[in-house]
């Protein structure tokens, strides 16, 4: 249990702006209109295909006795694809709006 203690004592920095990146982030979000929710969630899958890679990267790089670097790579690559895929579904499904609906 200290060791956790030491550790947040040695990382609060870190650990406070990842809060406020959470905070404004958040924040940023609730205030975009919803008629750009899409086009900026198309625009977002490059973003997350940078995040994939550097997971790929984090878990190819870690040892094989580090396992929180194999977790944490696990997790990173696990959840930057669902988010790819996941743009990719609703960008699909965004321009399914657009196609003429044949006629009866």
């Amino acid at each position: 249990m200290s060791t956790v203690f030491q550790f947040i004592g040695e990382n609060i920095t870190y650990i406070y702006l990842i809060l406020l990146m959470a905070f404004v982030g958040v924040e940023l979000i609730s205030h975009v209109p919803s008629v750009l929710h899409t086009p900026l969630m198309s625009g977002a899958n490059a973003i997350h295909g940078v995040v994939l890679i550097g997971a790929i990267i984090v878990l190819g790089n870690a040892e094989a006795t580090d396992y929180f670097s194999l977790i944490v790579g696990f997790v990173g690559v696990f959840v930057g694809t669902l988010n790819v895929i996941g743009g990719f579904v609703v960008t699909d499904r965004m321009l399914e709006m657009f196609k003429k609906k044949p006629k009866k």
